[in-house]
């Protein structure tokens, strides 16, 4: 049966009404969701980064080890070629092995730099990984604190969330698709999801701009859905909101 528009009026201020409940009951939360899911994914930053920092000091310390051992090898080739020496047939063996001893002696140089450089690196990587490994510790303490936080008032509201949106979805399906559509529009479009509105003091109780009498005479008639010239807002009489309230409580 086709609906009058005093009916698809009701049904939109009725669902106004459930979904301003809902917005009330997310309000009270506040912007602990938000700040859960910030922390969350700066500890998952953090953890990261940690890690990153940790593989680095890792290979620091293999190719320390490395140098160390370059340098025994180098070592052991110039105590050889040292020996080699005393056995030479001429100078130019002679020369050829001092030039090996140099070469080594060279190696032993850059290893050594090289580990000095690693030293220092690993010096200060291990702060920043101290400092890191810190924030973490208390980046995690915030968010198990803000989850206490969220879960106690979620837990709180959640029932009575769960039967608003129930009760929503059931009145989304009393009021036709255009209409429907036009109201989720103007919901996402305020930061109040005020889409339907009552006259209060002669204006659009969304934005407050003042209603000419005749379009006020014409809302309280209920014959055509009426918007805000201002704002777009759909427009209900004061006496029809009252009604809605006291049966929906």
């Amino acid at each position: 049966m086709e609906q009058t528009v005093e009916q698809k009026l009701e049904a939109l201020y009725e669902l106004q009404t459930i979904h301003t409940k809902i917005d009330r009951i997310r309000q009270t939360r506040g912007e602990l969701p938000m700040e859960v899911a910030d922390l969350e994914d700066e500890v998952a930053g953090l953890e990261t980064r940690i890690q990153k920092i940790k593989n680095e000091l890792d290979d620091l310390e293999d190719s320390i080890v490395n140098r160390k051992n370059m340098i025994k090898d180098s070592q052991a080739l110039i105590k050889k070629y040292e020996g080699q020496q005393d056995n030479v047939k001429n100078n130019r063996e002679f020369d050829a092995l001092s030039k090996e001893i140099e070469i080594q002696g060279l190696e032993i140089q850059v290893c050594e730099k090289k580990i000095r450089e690693h030293e220092y690196e690993i010096r200060t990587k291990s702060d920043i990984y101290e400092k890191a490994v810190q924030n973490l510790e208390e980046r995690k303490g915030d968010l198990a604190a803000k989850k206490v936080e969220l879960e106690t008032i979620t837990s709180e509201t959640q029932k009575e969330e769960e039967v608003l949106v129930a009760d929503a979805e059931k009145y989304n399906e009393k009021i036709e698709e255009r209409l429907l559509t036009a109201y989720n529009r103007l919901r996402k479009n305020y930061k109040n999801g005020l889409a339907v509105v009552t006259i209060e003091r002669d204006s659009c109780s969304g934005c407050f701009n003042k209603i000419p009498p005749q379009r006020q005479s014409d809302i309280r008639q209920r014959k055509k859905i009426i918007v805000c010239e201002h704002c777009g807002r759909i427009l209900v009489d004061e006496t029809m909101a009252e009604d809605i309230k006291s049966h929906i409580g």
